[in-house]
C-alpha cells in the first residue's frame, strides 16, 4: 500500500524521526490558511514549498513542488497545482490528477553552514534475502541519474535480518556522506530511527529523497515515501484508512474487494492462475507464444464461483484483452470449483467475445472437465502447459 508523502512523514514522527512539518490542503484558500499557521509558528522563515501529494516521484520535475515567497503566491502556486495532471516518470503519460499539496516551511533558510540534500532509502535485497541501505550524496531530483550513470555514488550496507542495523554501519553511512561534527552524530541518529520505522512499519520501501542536512546541521526528511506491505496490514489496522483508492488502478481496487491478488499490465492476455508460481510460469508461456500478458491474478487457494467470477469481470474489463488463459492446478483449490466458477461467470456476464483457453489440473480435474464439456461454454480445452501455450498462439494469430 503506496502512502503520500504527508501521511508517511506523520508516521516517521511517531518514531522521533525528524521531519520537515506541514498541512494538507485541498483548496488555495486552504494553502493560505495554512501558510498562515506556518508562518506564525516560525516568522525567521522566508518562503513555504508548495508540493502535489500524488502516488509518484520526480514531482519537481514535473512542474508540482514549487516555492512561494508571499500569501499571495502561495494561492496562486496551489490553484495552478491542485486540479492538474501531473506528468512525470512514474506517472506514465497519462499523468495524475492532483487533488491535495502539501504546504511547507522553508528547511533550507541560511545558518552558519549551508545546507545540503543528500539520499537515503530502505528496502528488500531480494538477491541477499537482506534489508538493504542506500545512501547518496548526491541527493534529489536527479538521483535516478546518478544510480544509471554513477553508480559508485550509490552507498550500500546490507543488514542482516537476525541482527538488524548495527550502530557501525549508521556511522559507515554517516562517514561516507562526508558528514562530521554535529552533523555526523544526527544522521547516525536518523539512520537509527529512519530502520526502526521502516522494519515496525512492515514498510516495503522507506526512500527519503531529499534528506537534508540543514544550516544549523540538523538531518530532516524533507520528503517520504513510505510503501507498507500489503501481505502484513493485518498488523496495521490504523494504516488501512490512509489508503488513497482515488490513486490506485480501479481493477486493482476491485481485486482487493474480492481478496485477489491482481496486478495490471500491458498486455493483450489475460491469465487467472492459483498460485504466485505458477502465475509466474504462466506470464513467461503467454509471451513464448508471441502475447504478452495483461495480468498478473492469483485467485488463491480458497477460490470458488464468486472470486472466480469476479476474476472474470475484472479481466475483461480491460479493453486490451484479447484472449484469456485460465491455469489452475488443483491442490488446495479444487478444479470443479474453478469450473462452476468460469460457467457461473459466463452464464451471468453474458457473451464473452474473447477466446477463453481452459487448463485445469490437479485435484477433481476430471470433475472438471465434465463440467467444461457439458456446459456448452465456448472455450478452449488445454492438458499440457505446452498445449496452453499452443492454444494461446493460434487464437492470437
Amino acid at each position: 500500500m503506496k502512502l503520500h508523502e504527508y501521511q508517511g512523514k506523520d508516521i516517521l514522527a511517531t518514531f522521533n524521526v525528524p521531519i520537515q512539518p506541514g498541512y494538507i490542503a485541498h483548496t488555495a484558500d486552504e494553502a493560505v490558511e495554512v501558510a498562515k499557521k506556518i508562518e506564525q509558528a516560525d516568522p525567521a522563515k522566508p518562503f513555504w514549498i508548495v508540493k502535489a501529494q500524488i502516488h509518484a516521484g520526480g514531482r519537481g520535475k514535473g512542474g508540482g513542488v514549487k516555492v512561494a515567497r508571499s500569501l499571495d503566491e502561495v494561492r496562486e502556486v496551489a490553484n495552478k497545482i491542485i486540479g492538474m495532471t501531473l506528468v512525470t516518470h512514474q506517472t506514465g503519460p497519462e499523468g495524475k490528477l492532483v487533488s491535495k499539496v502539501l504546504i511547507c516551511g522553508d528547511a533550507f533558510y541560511s545558518g552558519p553552514t549551508e545546507p545540503k540534500e543528500y539520499y537515503m532509502s530502505l528496502t528488500l535485497d531480494r538477491q541477499t534475502g537482506m534489508d538493504v541501505l542506500m545512501a547518496s550524496a548526491e541527493g534529489g531530483m536527479d538521483i535516478e541519474e546518478v544510480a544509471e550513470n554513477h553508480p559508485e555514488k550509490i552507498i550500500k550496507e546490507w543488514i542482516h535480518p537476525l541482527t538488524g542495523l548495527r550502530p557501525y554501519q549508521a556511522r559507515r553511512i554517516a562517514f561516507a556522506l562526508g558528514l562530521e561534527g554535529e552533523a555526523f552524530k544526527n544522521c547516525v541518529n536518523f539512520i537509527t530511527k529512519l530502520y526502526e520505522a521502516y522494519v515496525k512499519t512492515d514498510a516495503a520501501l522507506l526512500e527519503i529523497n531529499p534528506m537534508l542536512k540543514t544550516s544549523d546541521n540538523k538531518i530532516v526528511a524533507v520528503d517520504c515515501k513510505l510503501d507498507i506491505e500489503d501481505n502484513a496490514l493485518y498488523r496495521h489496522a490504523d494504516y488501512e484508512p490512509l489508503r488513497d483508492l482515488s490513486e490506485e488502478d480501479p481493477l486493482e481496487t476491485e481485486a482487493h474487494n474480492f481478496n485477489l491478488n491482481y496486478i495490471k499490465l500491458d498486455g493483450n492476455v489475460g491469465c487467472m492462475v492459483n498460485g504466485a508460481g505458477l502465475a509466474m510460469a504462466t506470464m513467461d508461456v503467454i509471451k513464448l507464444s508471441g502475447g504478452e500478458p495483461a495480468n498478473f491474478l492469483d485467485v488463491g487457494g480458497g477460490a470458488n464461483a464468486k472470486t472466480v467470477e469476479a476474476g472474470f469481470r475484472i479481466i475483461l474489463k480491460d479493453p486490451n484483452v484479447k484472449a484469456i488463459l485460465i491455469n489452475i492446478f488443483g491442490g488446495i483449490v479444487q478444479c470443479d470449483r474453478v469450473a462452476n466458477g468460469v460457467v457461473e461467470a459466463y452464464k451471468n456476464i453474458g457473451d464473452i467475445s474473447v477466446p477463453i483457453i481452459v487448463r485445469l489440473q490437479g485435484t477433481n480435474a476430471d470433475k472438471a472437465a465434465e463440467i467444461i464439456r457439458t456446459s456448452g461454454l465456448k472455450v478452449i480445452p488445454a492438458i499440457e502447459l505446452k498445449e496452453a501455450a499452443e492454444r494461446v498462439r493460434e487464437v492470437m494469430a
